[in-house]
Order: C-alpha cells, then sequence, then structure tokens
C-alpha cells in the first residue's frame, strides 16, 4: 500500500490521480491532499477519500472546514503545502499543483527523501539545476506524469543515455494550430479553451495554444534526462497518439502510444516499476484510428517556444523570468485585460537582463520571480 499526497486535487492531473487511486484501492491511498479555490469539489474529496490531513487556501478556509469535518486536520497557504508533504505517513508525492507554487513543497518532499510524481512543470523550469542536484545528494526518484515525459521515461526503460542521439517531443499544435498568425488577432478566451484532444486546466490549456506548455516540457526533459537543448527535439503531431519518442545512436527509435487518457502516465508513476492493469481503458485501436500525421514545428508561429529554447540554453534566472511573466499575461488573458497575441509581448518583454543570475540560489530565484510579476503586472 502506497501512501500518497495529492499537491492539487481538484484540478485535472489530481482528479485523474484520484480515479486511479479509488480504482486500486488495495495499492494507493491518498492520506493528505490539497486544494486552492473549488470547495465544493475539495469537501467532495474529503468525504470521498477520508485524508488525516488537507491544506487550503487562507486561514479562514482551514477554521470553517475544521468545523465541518472535526475528525480531519487542516492545514493553509505555501508552509501548508509543505506541512502535507511531510506527514511521516507520505511515502510518494504528486504534485498536480498549477504554476510557481509547487518549488517549495516540492524541494521539502525531496529534503525528506520522499518519492516525487511530478506533473507541476514549473518546478523545473525556475529551479531545476537546484531540484535535480537535492534529488541526486538525498538518493530521490522523480517520477514523470506528463504525457510526453513519461512516454520518454517509459521508452528509456532498459536503455542507457548515452546512446540516445534525440528525444523527440510530440505537440498537439494546442487549440488554433490551424490558425495564421493573422487569424489570432480576435481568437477569445472561449476559443483558446476548446482544445482538439486532451480536457485540461485553463493555464495550461492556453499555455498549449501559445506553445509555452511545450517549451515549458523542453526545459523539463533537459533536467529530468539529463541531455542538451540540441538533443531535445518538438515535432507537431496533431493526433496525440504518440505521446513522444526517443531516437538511439544507431537509428533505432522506440515511441510510446497510447489513448490520450492522462490516467495511464499517472498510474505508471504510481505504480513503477510494475504496471498494474487499467481500470475501464479508453478505446485505443489503430486500425480504426487509421494514419497519423507528424510535421516540423514553425518557430515563427509559436515564438514563445523559441524563446523557451532560448531561455533554457542561457539558464540561470532565464527561465524563471520567462515563467513568471507568462502566468500573470496568462492569467490576465483569461481575466480579459489583454488579447492572446499579447500573451506574447509581454513574456518576451520580462526576460531582464540586467536582471538576469547565472547560478542563483533559492532566495535568488525567488526574489526574481517576485520581481518579475510585479514588473509584468506594473505593464498591465
Amino acid at each position: 500500500m502506497k501512501k500518497i499526497c495529492l499537491l492539487g486535487a481538484t484540478g485535472s492531473v489530481g482528479e485523474n490521480t484520484v480515479a486511479v487511486v479509488t480504482a486500486h484501492p488495495d495499492q494507493f491511498q491518498i492520506v493528505a491532499f490539497s486544494f486552492y479555490q473549488n470547495k465544493e469539489k475539495g469537501r467532495k474529496l474529503i468525504q470521498k477519500l477520508q485524508p488525516k490531513l488537507v491544506s487550503v487556501a487562507t486561514k479562514e478556509d482551514a477554521a470553517g472546514l475544521s468545523l465541518e469535518f472535526p475528525e480531519i486536520r487542516f492545514t493553509y497557504g505555501i508552509e501548508g503545502l509543505s506541512e502535507v508533504v511531510a506527514d511521516s505517513e507520505v511515502q510518494l508525492v504528486v504534485t498536480a499543483l498549477s504554476g510557481s507554487v509547487g518549488l517549495l513543497p516540492t524541494l521539502t518532499a525531496i529534503e525528506l527523501g520522499k518519492t516525487v510524481a511530478i506533473a507541476n512543470k514549473e518546478t523545473l523550469v525556475m529551479a531545476g539545476a537546484l531540484v535535480m542536484n537535492l534529488a541526486k545528494e538525498k538518493n530521490v526518484k522523480l517520477l514523470p506524469v506528463d504525457s510526453e515525459h513519461s512516454a520518454i521515461f517509459q521508452c528509456l526503460q532498459g536503455e542507457n543515455i548515452s546512446e540516445v542521439e534525440e528525444l523527440i517531443i510530440t505537440a498537439s499544435g494546442g487549440s488554433f494550430r490551424e490558425l495564421s498568425r493573422k487569424e489570432l488577432v480576435n481568437v477569445t478566451l472561449s476559443d483558446a479553451l476548446n482544445h482538439p484532444n486532451w480536457a485540461m486546466g485553463q493555464k495550461i490549456t492556453i499555455d498549449s495554444a501559445t506553445m509555452m506548455n511545450k517549451g515549458l516540457e523542453v526545459i523539463e526533459a533537459h533536467w529530468l534526462f539529463g541531455l542538451t537543448y540540441d538533443k531535445i527535439k518538438v515535432v507537431l503531431h496533431k493526433e496525440s497518439i504518440v505521446h513522444s519518442m526517443v531516437s538511439f545512436v544507431d537509428g533505432a527509435v522506440m515511441a510510446q502510444m497510447g489513448a490520450s487518457d492522462m490516467r495511464e502516465p499517472i498510474q505508471y508513476a504510481l505504480s513503477y516499476p510494475k504496471r498494474i492493469p487499467m481500470i475501464q481503458p479508453k478505446p485505443f485501436d489503430l486500425a480504426k484510428i487509421g494514419a497519423l500525421h507528424f510535421a516540423e514545428m514553425d518557430f515563427e508561429r509559436f515564438p514563445l517556444l523559441a524563446l523557451a529554447y532560448e531561455t533554457g540554453k542561457m539558464g540561470g534566472t532565464a527561465p524563471t523570468m520567462m515563467n513568471a511573466a507568462n502566468e500573470i499575461a496568462v492569467a490576465a488573458f483569461i481575466k480579459g485585460q489583454i488579447s492572446f497575441l499579447e500573451i506574447e509581448n509581454y513574456v518576451e518583454k520580462a526576460i531582464k537582463l540586467d536582471n538576469y543570475v547565472k547560478n542563483p540560489d533559492l532566495e535568488t530565484i525567488l526574489n526574481v520571480d517576485k520581481e518579475t510579476r510585479k514588473l509584468v503586472t506594473s505593464w498591465l
């Protein structure tokens, strides 16, 4: 029985994690979790999972829920996230949070020697060197949950990383993959959230449409698998059937494919190194699918992907600035403050070289993140 802490229980990855856990009650148990704004869904999860510890957004939320569920301990805020992670029963932490808020609890989990199933890509984008160095020092496994990184991880089982020629990350192209730059001028939030293949949260769906999500995945892949950026390629694959590929020095290419079902990579991370049956798997029939399509990535069409490669190669605080600016700009688009294409403008403008630090410590990373957010907010 693996005892699990789930950070971000009410999001799309969180919901799918709960589905996997409850489908295998003899193997997994969620003993602690966090949620933020969605109190109605959070209450239902408390009743369903009966955890011992829950982290919520505010002190007032914690006090109110304590009256409703006196047998459960509640904590709150950023400190609360680290507190649920640190519970003595927790063996595996699933980081399904969205954004930079995932960094500190992930570091706490690693410091305490707990296995981390990581779906919060911003953690490695902001502080990849710090996170991976600490994981190596503490001998902690980081198990990828994103479908792309899980695919690569699965393809590398039993292989030698030194024999890898290239990692090939597939990209659906997002909601606007058929539109030209000119046609993007007047797109709406509703248009952007209409992803053709996946049902995800708002922020990640917008990031998919700008291709920033794929840029974050490139940086994450660099840290997870230790390859240079010239060995990480992105290709357009509209069907989202091949989740990613690994090309080897002898010319062999391994691909992991399957239905567009987030439960699959989540379950693999939870059950690793074993595989267990999927309860009610989504239908997958290549004969019915008939054909798969791939195309070169257009970096002029998706400039934020090009920017992610650039900031990734710069390293230091450059990806931190990019990520912070993107979070603020995407939130502004969701609120109707800026247009879709203006997201790119704010992110590109925020890479301030006078704030750049090549080898930052944690305090510097957090300060640069905070200052970048203030800067972009002041522009808005």
